[in-house]
């Protein structure tokens, strides 16, 4: 995949005919994650030859990667299918047996998924207590009880109060808290206790939301997301077999490797860089590629970093949230529309890393499915954010990988927002070092030995990707996603070839967003308004009337 070739134009094909062009259409798609490979494998399926697919990186996968260790496949990016009752994602890899060595275990139920229902989660104090069961399960029916209410808001079309600051934080620790302090049973230490339990829970509740707190995320727009029925299965193998599924049929030609983008000038607004670009070095003019953005009726003229220009009829766009809120106004030439940047910045995305660490033998007890981490000095506490020096207080747990006879003695750690990029900058030997002294602490097992490997994630300092996924942040809603969604130029444009700039990417889907199914079915979807488009116009054209 390391080469990007342009197949010559055709002027036989049913495909090509409509918006005035007639040979093949020319698509360029950006990124080779979960998005533009489904999007890729459609169109190509579907007759369109003329596909490029451009990939910064020098893998395909995107938020996608899986790390060979051993005998076990180790996830630094999507780990789970979220549902199996009509998910494309579990269809793909039940059809294709990537889910026969699934175990048991690694189907989980529940709606915090963890890498195995079985066993108990120890909830440790920093004090290096262990919470009683019977505690915490008391405790997790009444925060569960309060997440549902979270749920009512949009799915009832319940008022927010003015007191919760339409945010599931505020609302979530406003309403248990009060509850706790209610209760005539508790004593004041098991409330206190209690009270450390639930900014915990909500550490955990931010690193599956991949936000940075949960007060950032919107309460009347938090019950949209929609979950598959089903279970979350682990895939054995690793999820970039979901990967190397949609490119098997995917021509290597059409995928190139280390190829990133400067700017997608669209609406033929490179035409008006001609007479500069002319007078620069011409050392790229070959296999229909041009320094000189020189038309020949494309709308859209795709910028490389390495100088190349890449003529295109249409882009499909499957760059992250996180890069388009860094990069759109260098990104796209016109700039996008206000209200399109409006969506881009009042959408949410944060980075939620992982951290492998790998022990010679296990020190927790053979029931233990996690170690769950409760600051007794937090129980008040407003903000949980911290300063670049106690990142590691963000970090909320750490599971155990399961079955030992696959990861060996595997903890996966979790950490999230800001904290989760101070991680990032820090060295493995840190990191290594103050995860063993947090273990510690809290197991109050003083000889816990430092790891053998430590293994983590980078997804907020990678630029190519800068987070994890996106989220509907207090201001936000569903219409944001859609409004990012939406092709450029906009159907009231009627000048203007159509969808020459089509958005896709799990930020894109209403109700999937932050999904490895919303990011899928978001490539599919721009694919099939393509194939729509050339269809109505090729049967506009069969049917015209002579004259």
């Amino acid at each position: 995949m390391q080469s990007c070739e342009i197949s010559s134009d055709s002027t036989d094909d049913p495909l090509s005919s409509g918006l005035r062009i007639h040979r093949q259409p020319r698509i360029v798609v950006i990124g080779a994650g979960l998005a533009g490979l489904a999007a890729t494998k459609i169109l190509l399926k579907n007759g369109f030859t003329d596909v490029s697919v451009l990939e910064a990186s020098d893998h395909i996968g995107g938020r996608v990667q899986s790390i060979q260790h051993g005998k076990a496949t180790l996830e630094l990016g999507a780990t789970w299918i979220h549902g199996a009752n009509g998910n494309p994602v579990y269809h793909l890899a039940e059809d294709n047996g990537l889910l026969e060595h699934t175990t048991d275990g690694e189907r989980s139920v529940g709606r915090i998924s963890l890498y195995t229902k079985n066993g108990v989660a120890h909830y440790q104090t920093n004090v290096g207590k262990r919470i009683p069961k019977d505690l915490v399960e008391e405790f997790s029916d009444l925060y569960n009880e309060v997440y549902e209410l979270t749920q009512e808001f949009f799915k009832n079309g319940k008022p927010v109060c003015a007191e919760s600051q339409n945010s599931v934080g505020v609302f979530t620790r406003d309403v248990v808290r009060k509850k706790i302090m209610l209760d005539p049973d508790d004593s004041e230490s098991t409330k206190k206790l209690k009270l450390s339990m639930l900014q915990q829970y909500l550490k955990v509740e931010s690193c599956e939301s991949s936000s940075p707190s949960m007060d950032e995320v919107s309460l009347s727009e938090f019950g949209e997301w929609t979950e598959i029925p089903g279970a979350h299965y682990v895939i054995p193998e690793g999820f970039m077999k979901i990967m190397e599924l949609l490119a098997q049929d995917i021509p290597s030609h059409t995928i190139c490797l280390r190829k990133p983008v400067r700017c997608i000038h669209w609406n033929y607004s490179a035409q008006h860089q001609e007479v500069i670009t002319k007078s620069s070095d011409d050392n790229h003019n070959e296999n229909n590629h041009s320094s000189q953005p020189v038309m020949r009726g494309h709308p859209v003229s795709v910028e490389c970093e390495d100088e190349e220009w890449i003529m295109a009829d249409h882009v499909i766009v499957t760059t992250s949230l996180g890069v388009l809120k860094q990069n759109h106004e260098a990104m796209f030439s016109p700039f996008l529309p206000e209200d399109k940047v409006l969506a881009i910045e009042k959408l949410g995305i944060s980075t939620t890393d992982k951290i492998f660490l790998e022990f010679e033998e296990p020190f927790w007890s053979p029931e233990c499915n996690s170690i769950q981490f409760v600051w007794e000095d937090e129980a008040q506490l407003e903000q949980l954010a911290y300063p670049e020096e106690l990142w590691y207080k963000k970090i909320c747990s750490f599971d155990v990988l399961y079955p030992p006879e696959r990861y060996g003695y595997m903890l996966s750690g979790w950490i999230c927002g800001q904290e989760a990029l101070y991680m990032e900058r820090c060295d493995d030997e840190t990191v290594a070092e103050t995860c063993t002294e947090l273990l510690r602490r809290f197991t109050g097992n003083p000889d816990i030995p430092k790891p053998r490997r430590i293994l983590r994630s980078s997804w907020g300092s990678n630029p190519y990707i800068r987070g994890s996924y996106s989220f509907t942040r207090v201001g936000s809603s569903g219409a944001d996603c859609e409004k990012l969604a939406m092709p450029l130029p906009y159907a009231n444009s009627t000048k203007a070839p159509p969808l020459q700039v089509l958005f896709a990417g799990e930020a894109t889907h209403r109700k999937y967003y932050s999904t490895t199914h919303g990011a899928l079915l978001s490539g599919q979807r721009e694919a099939t308004r393509l194939m729509e488009i050339y269809q109505d116009l090729n049967s506009a054209e069969t049917t015209k009337p002579n004259i």
